[in-house]
């Protein structure tokens, strides 16, 4: 399940990486856009009421509802794709580098933020390696993603 908000770039970029990654792995994704920050809690209760069995979210404006909602849901997994809730549960892994690390909680973007950063390369490897944290029972931890230099 990919729950997904906003029409930023680093969003964009996101779920065409996630939406490649289904589609080279032959998944049925399915796909909820959340609208409004309003909408944002009752999407993520539709999300769950189609038990998924991880739900992927992109996209800074789902950082707040999913800290309000993941920790009285702790039979579903979530992933969080460029961002990271800032007290996560252990259903909840984050994968995260460099110019992302977006926390909510009204800590506002990181001074390191940068859009540019969400490549489609670095996106595509985020899903992999986040995907592959969950399935090997890694969660509740925040996977850092950096090139070298």
């Amino acid at each position: 399940m990919l729950l997904t908000a906003g029409d930023d770039q680093p969003t964009r970029a996101l779920v065409t990486a996630v939406e490649g990654w289904a589609d080279d792995e032959h998944l049925d994704l399915r796909k909820i856009v959340v609208a409004d920050a309003h909408d944002a809690v009752p999407s993520i209760s539709r999300a769950m009421g189609m038990h998924p069995d991880l739900i992927v979210s992109a996209g800074n404006d789902l950082i707040d509802p999913l800290a309000l909602v993941t920790p009285n849901h702790l039979d579903q997994q979530f992933l969080v794709v460029g961002a990271e809730l800032a007290e996560p549960t252990h259903n909840v892994t984050a994968v995260d580098w460099s110019g992302a690390s977006f926390r909510g909680e009204g800590l506002g973007t990181s001074s390191t933020y940068n859009p540019d950063s969400f490549t489609a390369e670095r996106c595509a490897a985020a899903i992999r390696a986040g995907v592959a944290a969950v399935l090997n029972d890694l969660t509740g931890i925040v996977v850092w993603l950096d090139q070298p230099e």
